[in-house]
């Protein structure tokens, strides 16, 4: 082969190597690293052979074969030792660079006795102070070595040791350093001092390959054991995304299987498991092994103590799995690993501190992540029934407990009433008593209750109360209408109705079981509104509520009781007021409703009335009362709400705060809508829309992974028929928009384009354009310019067809950059340009625009122009003769004086666009060779920012800055 074959050849196997570092860890590029090595041995070049064995070790050592690694760099080593002329600088400096990596990867590696790891940090010293480098690397070395064996004392010496040294071009990256300092104090207990060390990583000041990565992923425990949970949520979310297509990091993958587990999160964590199932076999790497068996053991310890154990779960392939069966065997598994390091390392560090991480409890009970979950609910624990003391309440006291409570409308009178039954079980009660016990198992039935609710009325009646008999009548008659019988439960309740009023005007019942008998009638009417809502049905039912109203007013007393029945008829006539369309006067009469509710001491009973009003001030424009109306419901509602309701009140929430501008805090509304939803067993249905609104909020705090990861996790419960089309291209919208900004382009580009198809239907086109322009941008960033052209030139006919010019000439222009960059582009992408000149020039001569929108045409023409002269500056070949140099660069220059003049017509308005342009032009002329036009260019931005008032904002600086730069360096020409 001659020298420029063998050259050609080196080159070829350079670019080859470069691809193949992009491609994903795994086992595929370590073959393909193998395949590349094999050709640089036959070319007879040693530096090949050299690179090919450098390139070989550093994707073994970013993958799950890292045990490969040792190989070949045992021999660059004798290739070193042997020639040390063939390696250039860079692969001398990479030589000595992975002398750490096989002193981590020999502590990774159990087979490797601990004497050769001491031998080789000596090897190590002493080679470094050959190459004249910092002993930093070896100090630190020796402390993983020190350190992994559970040596503290040695530990702690080169710990001070490594830090004292001078940092140099051995030494880790600051991000790598930083994360193992931190590590290092949250394994001796000093959780705080360790985020402080890992605060410039978190911040993104520090970063390499795999940082933050692991930072993120190590401090997962410490921040749920400082109570830090928001960070550690935004963390996890963070991080996991990072490590989750790395097959490298199954040691930071298991640290956030290991958070889920102990932050009430078993679902998620069991869908890690899933996500990697090659984890829990791969062999190449037994440090990082035994790190995700151990969890995976803590994980399902935890699933059984929930009552889970015979829960399917994933596992290692060849069998099915349950929790308990996958608990014994990875612990097994642990178990048999840390023993071989033990062994190897002559103590019992390693395997103390794998038994202390299954061994873990955990740290909160459930943190809410925001992500879809399936909770996983305890099975019933069998407690042993306590022997009777003393202290045990007797029957009569349960019985008096039980009608306090509901003498007072407390929410647990039924459950009471309940123990009751169960305490009297054998015993012969009282006919009152045994009323009281029906009575409540019929409320606790609701629809299925109305043969208790008769039994009890009879009971009623052979206790002497017949006030009260009818009342558990009309009681009965309302859950007919509970069921769907109205005119059933109207006739039923007619002659309880009819007597009652008789008994009470003779004295023979109360106000309040009159009341009792009125308010059933007037809920029956309400029920038959809500089926019919003509006047004669809503006058009724106005009448029987007025009704309650004219007997209960002025009367309650200190009874409760009866002010319920005050506030649950005003709530009735808000509710009437409001199907008459009377809404000002409706959200006047909830209001009265829950006030009297509070005032009674039953602020539970206020929540449905509360969450009313809010729906009410809502539609009526007064968002401040809203947000009152669903606060006070929260509040009052407490431990007292029901999951789906506390969902629904948080997210209803999130929307108005939203609407304010209050982000952070409508995330954690929405937030804490997502959790009770899935509490609810909602998670597909409202527990989707809150993880919707969840990412837009995140999206606008700028936390745009974790937003992605809420979002995506929202997605395969959204669909068009339950939660509308918009749902859906808004979730792929702004889940495109975190992966742009995540420069994860060509997934933006997929998400974009799903809106778009969606949108493509829609009757209004400006969502479809606006999504196609997007995804051609993705496409166009993710370096696919032919796709993304297509993308461009889509949007562009979907602007043109709705009129929308700004839109039509951003394409336009777009797809002209594209085309300069293809062979051959140039005279395409000038065409496009002048496409886009003429689009604005077109719309400007449209007299139907007003002045605004004239001006905004006027500046989007100045940029087209601008962008004009930057493209024709860039088009000239570099083989171009000079002539034909000269004679693009003019026409640019044209085109970007033509900038200025259009720029100067809008006023101070586009002084920086305008002074952008000048100095162009004057960087263009002096190309062009005239001095003294450029100077003349650089004096005139000066001039502009010296008679305004911005001369001092970041813009002008720079302006001003190289405008005197232009105007010395012509100056000096001119001289």
């Amino acid at each position: 082969m001659s020298s420029v074959d063998g050259n050609a050849a080196f080159d070829a196997l350079r670019r080859a190597m470069a691809e193949n570092a992009e491609e994903p860890e795994g086992p595929a590029r370590n073959a393909r690293a193998e395949q590349l090595l094999a050709e640089a041995e036959k070319l007879n070049i040693p530096l090949a052979v050299i690179e090919a064995l450098g390139h070989q070790l550093k994707v073994y050592n970013y993958s799950s074969e890292k045990a490969k690694m040792f190989v070949p760099f045992a021999r660059l080593l004798r290739l070193w030792d042997e020639h040390p002329e063939d390696f250039d600088e860079y692969e001398t400096h990479a030589l000595h660079w992975v002398f750490k990596w096989m002193t981590s990867g020999m502590l990774d590696q159990p087979h490797i006795p601990l004497a050769a790891m001491e031998k080789w940090l000596g090897e190590m010293e002493h080679r470094y102070r050959l190459a004249g480098h910092s002993e930093r690397a070896v100090r630190s070395a020796e402390y993983s070595v020190a350190a992994h064996v559970g040596d503290l004392e040695r530990a702690e010496r080169a710990y001070a040791a490594w830090l004292a040294a001078d940092r140099d071009a051995m030494a880790d990256c600051h991000a790598c350093e930083l994360h193992e300092q931190g590590w290092w104090q949250s394994q001796r207990g000093r959780d705080a001092e360790a985020l402080e060390l890992w605060a410039p990583v978190l911040a993104g000041e520090f970063s390499c390959a795999h940082e933050p990565h692991a930072v993120l992923a190590s401090s997962l425990k410490p921040l749920l054991r400082l109570g830090r949970l928001d960070e550690a949520r935004a963390n996890h979310l963070r991080g996991f995304r990072l490590v989750r297509s790395m097959e490298s990091m199954r040691g930071a993958y298991a640290d956030h299987v290991e958070f889920c587990a102990l932050s009430g999160n078993e679902a998620r964590a069991l869908e890690l498991l899933a996500e990697r199932p090659a984890y829990f076999t791969d062999d190449g790497h037994p440090r990082s092994r035994l790190d995700f068996t151990a969890v995976v053991a803590l994980l399902m310890d935890r699933l059984t103590v929930l009552g889970l154990g015979e829960r399917p779960v994933p596992g290692p392939a060849g069998r099915s799995w349950t929790a308990a069966a996958l608990a014994a065997h990875a612990r097994g598994e642990a178990l048999a690993l840390a023993a071989r390091f033990d062994e190897r390392n002559g103590t019992a560090h390693v395997g103390e501190q794998v038994r202390a991480r299954m061994a873990q409890r955990p740290l909160v009970e459930r943190l809410p992540l925001g992500v879809r979950a399936v909770r996983t609910v305890a099975a019933p624990v069998p407690v042993p029934a306590a022997p009777a003391t003393a202290e045990e309440p007797d029957l009569p006291a349960l019985v008096a407990e039980a009608r306090r409570l509901s003498d007072t409308l407390r929410p647990n009178a039924v459950e009471a009433w309940a123990a009751v039954a169960r305490a009297a079980e054998g015993v012969e009660l009282d006919p009152r008593d045994r009323a009281e016990i029906a009575d409540h198992e019929a409320m606790d039935r609701g629809p299925e209750g109305l043969e208790l609710f008769e039994r009890a009325a009879e009971l009623y009646a052979e206790a002497g109360d017949p006030g009260e008999a009818l009342a558990a009548h009309a009681r009965a008659a309302y859950v007919r209408a509970l069921a769907g019988g109205v005119d059933a439960a109207l006739a039923a309740v007619a002659g309880p109705y009819d007597e009652v009023l008789a008994l009470h005007s003779a004295d023979g019942t109360g106000v309040l079981q009159t009341a009792s008998v009125l308010m059933s009638r007037a809920r029956i009417l309400m029920r038959r509104v809500h089926e019919s809502d003509d006047e004669a049905c809503l006058s009724e039912a106005g009448s029987a509520v007025r009704e309650v109203l004219a007997l209960v007013e002025g009367r309650a007393g200190d009874d409760v009781r009866l002010a319920a029945r005050v506030a649950e008829a005003q709530a009735m006539l808000a509710e009437l007021a409001a199907r008459t369309g009377e809404l000002p006067a409706a959200a006047e009469l909830f209001s009265r409703a829950t006030t009297a509710f509070v005032d009674a001491g039953l602020p539970w009973f206020a929540v449905e009335y509360e969450a009313r009003l809010a729906g009410l001030l809502h539609h009526l424009g007064d968002l401040d009362g809203t947000e009152r109306a669903l606060r006070a419901a929260l509040e009052h509602g407490g431990s007292h709400l029901e999951p789906v309701g506390r969902a629904q009140l948080h997210l209803q929430l999130a929307e108005v705060v939203g609407g304010r501008g209050l982000a952070e805090e409508a995330a954690e509304h929405a937030l804490e809508a997502a959790h009770w939803a899935d509490e609810a067993g909602e998670g597909q249905t409202l527990g989707a829309l809150a993880r919707h609104q969840l990412g837009g909020f995140l999206l606008g705090l700028g936390r745009w992974a974790e937003a992605a990861e809420v979002l995506e996790s929202a997605l395969p419960d959204l669909s068009a028929e339950r939660h509308g089309e918009g749902a859906v291209v808004q979730t792929q919208w702004w889940l495109g928009d975190c992966l742009a900004e995540l420069g994860e382009h060509r997934e933006a580009a997929e998400r974009r384009l799903q809106a778009a198809e969606i949108a493509r239907h829609w009757p209004e086109q400006h969502d479809h354009a606006t999504l196609a322009h997007l995804a051609a941008e993705s496409l166009g960033a993710a370096g696919l310019a032919a796709e993304a052209d297509q993308a461009y030139a889509r949007a562009g006919a979907l602007w043109r067809e709705i009129g929308h010019v700004h839109g039509l000439v951003r394409s336009l222009r777009a797809r002209a950059w594209l085309a300069l960059r293809a062979r051959d582009g140039a005279d395409t992408a000038r065409q496009l340009m002048a496409d886009a000149v003429r689009a604005c020039e077109t719309a400007l001569g449209d007299a139907r625009a007003d002045e605004e929108a004239r001006q905004r045409l006027v500046g989007e023409l100045g940029h087209t122009h601008r962008q004009f002269g930057d493209l024709l500056a860039r088009a000239v070949p570099e083989d171009a003769e000079d002539d034909t140099i000269r004679a693009v660069l003019e026409e640019a220059l044209t085109q970007v004086v033509e900038a200025v003049v259009v720029f100067a017509s809008l006023g101070d308005g586009a002084l920086d666009a305008r002074t952008g342009a000048e100095l162009a032009a004057g960087r263009l002329a002096a190309d062009l060779g005239r001095p003294a036009e450029a100077a003349a260019r650089a004096r005139a931005v000066l001039d502009a920012y010296g008679n305004t008032d911005g001369a001092g904002d970041e813009v002008a600086q720079a302006r001003r800055t190289e405008a005197e730069q232009l105007l010395g360096l012509m100056e000096e020409q001119d001289s």
